[in-house]
């Protein structure tokens, strides 16, 4: 539900009104997009990524790159050097690579672009800035912003605040791993999956 209705739902069209972190996000591409810079947007979720390119497409006219788990090789490194140098007939690469966190969260470089949303977080930090360091590589030259998107209230929003809060002791705490979850006790499981009566005030 914090990604989208149809997400949840599992409609194959959504209606980017119909969520507020789907408006901000494309709000944000827009701008993004009129001062000719590229991006970067990962999802968790195939699923997600699919209903943004078909937003993405509906409201651009243009396909947009999506790497998944799916995505042979070949194709994969092909989208890669479409996005970072563009097409041999001397066009432009697409300004936006939507990125299924598994599969696009390591061993690529991706310095075309100089921003990078993460639309729905993980539970480890460290997979995210595995991520984030795509945009990171050697021969970036300019400054890369990192988006986080967050429903208010949420076990999204509980979670940044879990991880923000032992930041400072994570890889004692959180590591490499999920395993800190199970370290939960009834009445903190309980509250971070429960939504929060302020965000609903």
């Amino acid at each position: 539900m914090c990604n989208h209705p149809a997400h949840y739902l599992k409609q194959g069209a959504a209606d980017p009104d119909e969520s507020g972190k789907a408006q901000r996000l494309l709000d944000l591409l827009e701008e993004i997009h009129a001062a000719q810079e590229k991006v970067l947007v990962f999802t968790q979720f195939r699923e997600m990524g699919e209903l943004l390119q078909r937003m993405l497409r509906e409201r651009h006219g243009h396909e947009p790159l999506f790497l998944h788990g799916g995505v042979p090789r070949a194709k994969r490194d092909r989208m890669v050097e479409r996005f970072q140098n563009g097409g041999t007939d001397g066009e432009e690469g697409p300004p936006i690579f939507l990125l299924s966190l598994k599969a696009g969260g390591t061993g690529l470089t991706l310095t075309a672009a100089n921003h990078v949303f993460h639309y729905d977080r993980w539970w480890n930090p460290a997979v995210e800035n595995q991520a984030t360091d795509r945009a990171f590589r050697i021969g970036q030259t300019r400054q890369v912003q990192v988006h986080k998107f967050i429903c208010a209230g949420t076990l999204e929003d509980k979670i940044d605040e879990m991880i923000e809060a032992k930041k400072s002791v994570a890889d004692a705490i959180v590591g490499a791993g999920e395993d800190w979850l199970t370290e939960l006790n009834t009445s903190q499981l309980r509250d971070l999956l429960s939504l929060s009566r302020e965000a609903v005030d």
